[in-house]
């Protein structure tokens, strides 16, 4: 007897899935097992029974069928010819998946839909952002650093320069990161257009000079990214207004910039053009990081007003509007003037126009797609990662979830576990979470204490005289386990790693306590705050053990 492994495609439902094992099961001494979830059928045949026979059975029937090899391990299609992997989008996500496949063995197309390589982190997001955002500090600690004895030197600001220092850098990494795979790499091929399904089978791609090609690939991986979402407010479609997009690149520094947004992205380029010189007005919904323990927002509102900023919460305008040279905000706290508008009230998925509902995939309300923890669509052959999806929206969960697409697509399986996902907002002081908040904890029903230590109780953070922010630990009462850490610390970024290394492994705020932490390093908060579980930490000595 044979063992073998058929993906099988087209499949919606379990009846579908008893269908093709019906059909399968009718074949003289076959005898096979099909899962709809996994989009797999497991069949024992005799050796006279041809892979080629069980295929044509599957697709009498009306379903695909590729045969895997008995490991899982080589991809092919049901001629024995190499998997065909198409890949909608070309962003991380998008290459990661693309480098795994090909290292499975499949031959990968690579459909290039935002008319540059790359995705939205290299070139319009997380490099050129950080870029900026690390400009804007050295600005800042030049005019207005905390150490005596060393003179304050107010910079004057070259925006233009700033800005092409930061795009030669975006270029230098696009072409790095990205291009020289695809010259490297003869088993990945490039097709620039716009992909939409005619079916679950075949997609057809228009070209930018319009002539339309289609394929028809054995799996598809959707990672097309997202976009900036902009609120319905009257008039805001109308004045032009930046998104993060356009902020990144404006070589010159508005006098007055109002911000729509309370999140990662409008407090990270708010603070950047502070910094810069710019007068700032932010303009948050509800709370900033709403989604985050709210200590954490209302320590950030402490910290934009001492540098400046005017913030108002709970605050979004009635109304925009643009006279030529300057916007105007209507809003419950008066009529607002600024001559650049920021919009970053979040980001939508890029799913419109690929014909989703033609090939049957299922979408949230938000457009978004609706995938597994193996990165499949509902359509067996179909999976999608990224922005585009129901996960967060973190570029390296976008990789990793390519990288474990790539897996699954090619016979593996690879699930992708968020549960100790560590998350960074880059203002300053950095946020960085990971694990539950402690009412989040609560809302799941379990019985946690928590402990918060400020920063005037960690000795690095004394010898750098920046003492804003706080860190704090959640744990189970009853093991001591940790659930979760939020950091409020000029490097909590660099610290908040740690907390996810414990947590991932079932460490208690004890073992954390009792952990080495080298000292003068702003890491060493983590094991102070775990230390006031049991003790007051401001008896100890420095570096006390």
């Amino acid at each position: 007897m044979n063992t073998l492994r058929l993906q099988i495609t087209g499949m919606t439902c379990d009846h579908c899935a008893q269908t093709v094992q019906a059909a399968l099961n009718a074949l003289p001494g076959v005898k096979a097992e099909v899962s709809y979830k996994e989009a797999l059928a497991e069949v024992e045949a005799p050796a006279e029974v041809a892979p080629e026979r069980l295929v044509k059975a599957v697709q009498a029937k009306g379903y695909g069928a590729t045969v895997l090899d008995g490991a899982g391990s080589s991809p092919t299609t049901e001629g024995g010819g190499s998997l065909h992997v198409a890949i909608i989008g070309s962003g991380s996500a998008a290459f990661a998946a693309a480098i795994r496949a090909v290292e499975e063995g499949a031959q990968v197309t690579i459909i290039e839909t935002a008319g540059f390589i790359g995705g939205t982190c290299v070139n319009i997001g997380c490099v050129p952002s950080k870029i900026m955002i690390r400009g804007a500090h050295i600005a800042h600690l030049q005019a207005g650093h905390a150490f005596e004895g060393v003179p304050l030197n107010p910079p004057t600001i070259d925006r233009a320069a700033m800005v092409g220092q930061q795009q030669a850098r975006v270029e230098e990494l696009r072409q790095a990161k990205y291009q020289r795979i695809l010259d490297a790499n003869s088993n990945i091929q490039l097709i620039k257009g716009r992909a939409r399904f005619e079916n679950s089978r075949t997609l057809r791609i228009t070209r930018p000079d319009g002539v339309e090609t289609t394929l028809t690939p054995d799996r598809v991986l959707i990672a097309t990214g997202a976009r900036p979402a902009i609120p319905d407010i009257p008039g805001l479609h109308e004045p032009p207004y930046w998104t993060s997009t356009e902020a990144l690149v404006a070589e010159q520094l508005p006098e007055h910039l109002a911000v729509i947004g309370g999140s990662v992205v409008a407090l990270e380029l708010a603070q950047a053009f502070l910094r810069l010189g710019s007068r700032v007005t932010i303009l948050a919904r509800s709370t900033l990081l709403s989604k985050e323990d709210p200590a954490i927002g209302e320590a950030l509102v402490k910290v934009f007003e001492a540098e400046g900023a005017r913030v108002l919460l709970h605050t979004l305008p009635d109304a925009v509007a643009h006279d030529g040279q300057e916007f105007i905000l209507s809003s419950p706290a008066g009529e607002i003037r600024a001559d650049a508008l920021l919009v970053a009230t979040g980001r939508r998925p890029n799913t419109a126009g690929l014909g989703l509902e033609a090939a049957g995939i299922e979408t949230a309300k938000n457009g978004a797609i609706v995938i597994d923890d193996h990165m499949r669509t509902n359509v067996g052959h179909i999976y999608a990662a990224g922005d585009c999806t129901n996960q967060p929206q973190f570029v390296y969960v976008a990789a990793v979830a390519g990288t474990r697409a790539a897996i699954n697509m090619t016979g593996g399986d690879a699930a992708l576990d968020l549960t100790t996902m560590p998350a960074v907002v880059f203002t300053d002081p950095q946020v960085a979470t990971v694990g539950l908040t402690e009412q989040q904890a609560l809302d799941q029903g379990l019985d946690v204490e928590s402990r918060t230590l400020d920063l005037d109780n960690v000795p690095r953070a004394l010898a750098n005289f920046d003492t804003r922010g706080f860190i704090k630990l959640v744990a189970e009462t009853a093991t001591g386990r940790l659930l979760g850490a939020q950091v409020l610390a000029a490097e909590g970024g660099e610290i908040i790693q740690s907390a996810a290394l414990a947590i991932r492994n079932h460490m208690t705020v004890q073992d954390l306590a009792d952990q080495l932490f080298p000292y003068l390093t702003m890491v060493e908060g983590l094991k102070l705050c775990a230390q006031t579980f049991t003790k007051d930490v401001k008896q100890l000595s420095c570096c006390a053990g």
